[in-house]
């Protein structure tokens, strides 16, 4: 038996070359037909070859991304779930161990049945838990660096005053007890607070970011501490600068009369009572 050339490799002499084989092997389309491969396994095939369907996100992941909540960085599980991290919190946040449950995406028991309010309760117990654990995180060295990244992408907002010419802020809270005050955003070149501009992130507990993280970020990474700023603006009028002693001056100087007084009521106390006496005898005398 005689061979001869195919393009897709060597048959005998007389075959016919079968369609649809390629590199050795045949096309789908014809092995689906001719019964050798189910339309069930081609379809599963197809999915695994195909993108995996997107995972449910966690809800540290859900929760930093809720609109108002972009101070927050996303604390890494482990440090979550190690108890020495969380050392004292079970005495402050209600529902400790449910809204602990809740931030690691752990299942309730089954026996466990929450009516509406109980949940409201129990998210926000596990808000609370987040945030106290955060202002922990943000100080260590993890922490730092996914704050600093924020801070670069200026997500925190800049300084409203003018004269600091848009100097990314950091956020800081004035307490670290709980309920105490909102948060603030801290501007490192005029070194000092305002309030935040948008009116969701206002609401924001201050303890939630404490009193140090912005100061220990910036000893941490002192390449990122601004000059501070002493320009100060220079009120005028008429183009002059005042002087200092101007509105002292202007306080203490006397207010000008509405009316014009009367003879009478600008006499000395001793004319008054002598005309006084003068009326009274000449009543006598017509008497």
């Amino acid at each position: 038996m005689s061979l001869e050339p195919t393009p897709n490799g060597w048959r005998a002499a007389g075959e016919l070359e079968q369609p649809g084989r390629a590199q050795g092997g045949l096309a789908r389309a014809e092995l689906v037909g001719q019964g050798l491969v189910s339309d069930s396994e081609s379809d599963d095939s197809e999915d695994a070859s195909g993108s995996e369907q997107e995972e449910e996100p966690s809800w540290v992941s859900w929760f930093c991304s809720l609109r108002g909540n972009e101070f927050f960085c996303e604390v890494d599980e482990d440090y979550i779930e190690d108890d020495f991290n969380l050392s004292g919190l079970s005495s402050q946040v209600p529902y400790y161990e449910y809204a602990l449950d809740m931030i690691l995406d752990h299942d309730p028991p089954h026996d466990v049945m929450l009516t509406d309010q109980q949940q409201e309760l129990l998210e926000s117990a596990a808000e609370m838990l987040y945030g106290l654990i955060h202002a922990r995180y943000i100080l260590t060295a993890r922490g730092l660096a996914s704050m600093l990244e924020k801070f670069k992408n200026c997500d925190f907002g800049r300084c409203p005053r003018v004269l600091c010419d848009g100097q990314p802020c950091l956020p800081v809270g004035t307490s670290d007890i709980p309920g105490q005050s909102t948060i603030k955003v801290f501007c490192p070149k005029c070194e000092d607070i305002f309030y935040p501009r948008s009116e969701f992130q206002s609401s924001i507990d201050g303890a939630y970011f404490g009193t140090t993280f912005p100061h220990l970020m910036l000893m941490t990474y002192p390449a990122y501490r601004p000059p501070k700023n002493t320009a100060a603006y220079v009120p005028r009028v008429f183009g002059f600068r005042l002087h200092k002693t101007a509105i002292s001056r202007a306080e203490e100087a006397p207010q000008r009369p509405n009316a014009r007084a009367t003879p009478t009521d600008t006499a000395p106390p001793e004319i008054s009572s002598q005309r006084t006496n003068e009326q009274n005898k000449k009543k006598d005398d017509s008497l």
